[in-house]
């Protein structure tokens, strides 16, 4: 699956300022990578978050997410966004809030 390039751009710029982000190609999309951990992803003309399994409940609570599953077999804190909860600056910031609070408290690799 590709990956929108739009969308792809709004994460960089959304990140710019988060620290040593780079990018793999991964799940048939792009994801995004802080110190070695994955944060989000431009998957297909949607994205994904890695808030964590103690956050999953609070992300799973904004419209337009959903447990997120590539294969089929769901992983867990990760949540699937949908294209209009990408569109939306304020609801996309909230969900990478989650995510880089959760990416900054595991321990360095």
């Amino acid at each position: 699956m590709a990956f929108d390039e739009g969308l792809a751009e709004e994460l960089r710029a959304d990140l710019d300022e988060a620290g040593f982000v780079t990018e793999r190609r991964m799940f048939g999309g792009l994801c995004f990578l802080l110190e070695g951990h994955m944060v989000c992803g431009a998957f297909g003309e949607a994205g994904f978050f890695r808030v964590g399994p103690d956050r999953a409940a609070e992300a799973l609570a904004l419209p337009g997410t959903q447990p997120f599953a590539p294969s089929g077999r769901r992983m867990t804190g990760f949540i699937s966004v949908d294209a209009d909860l990408m569109a939306d600056d304020a609801r996309r910031g909230q969900m990478l809030a989650l995510a880089l609070a959760f990416v900054r408290s595991l321990p360095p690799k």
